[in-house]
């Protein structure tokens, strides 16, 4: 731990909660706490991200929205192999976002209970956070612009 050493912290220890949260405790050398809340994990966001960075699985989201299908229909539908398009069903499924059942040799799959409701949240927060980071920026351009008008037109003087 000599990259810590620096900062006078003598040990620390990681916490994960339930939901998936993690907080990180540094000890330093004079027996104070240091809290770090900003670290968090949601291991929900990441399998959810996880399935919807695939265009299949977002495609099959897509087709699942209209009607159920079997796989058989949805692999035939994105041309690939029934073991292929199982592995992307089976992704989507431990995300939530399918489920399916099997009746007789036919295995049908539909929207899952999930509505995205955390993942909008998460997405719409750090929307924010970069929009007031863009217009903070847009100020500084305009501050750096007025300056430089004010500095030409008394050069010109």
């Amino acid at each position: 731990m000599a990259w810590l050493g620096d900062t006078g912290v003598s040990s620390f220890a990681v916490l994960i909660s339930a939901g998936g949260v993690f907080e990180i405790f540094l000890h330093a050398a004079d027996g104070a706490y240091t809290v770090n809340h900003m670290v968090q994990y949601k291991a929900r966001l990441d399998t959810t991200f996880a399935a919807l960075s695939d265009v299949t699985r977002r495609g099959v989201l897509e087709q699942l929205g209209r009607s159920d299908a079997s796989i058989t229909d949805l692999a035939q539908r994105f041309q690939m192999t029934l073991t292929g398009m199982k592995k992307h069903v089976s992704v989507l499924e431990q995300a939530g976002l399918v489920t399916t059942e099997k009746v007789g040799r036919v295995r049908t799959c539909r929207l899952g209970p999930r509505r995205l409701e955390e993942e909008a949240a998460w997405i719409e927060q750090h929307r924010q956070l970069w929009s007031a980071r863009f217009d903070a920026l847009d100020e500084v351009v305009e501050d750096l612009n007025r300056k430089e008008k004010a500095h030409a037109s008394r050069k010109r003087r």
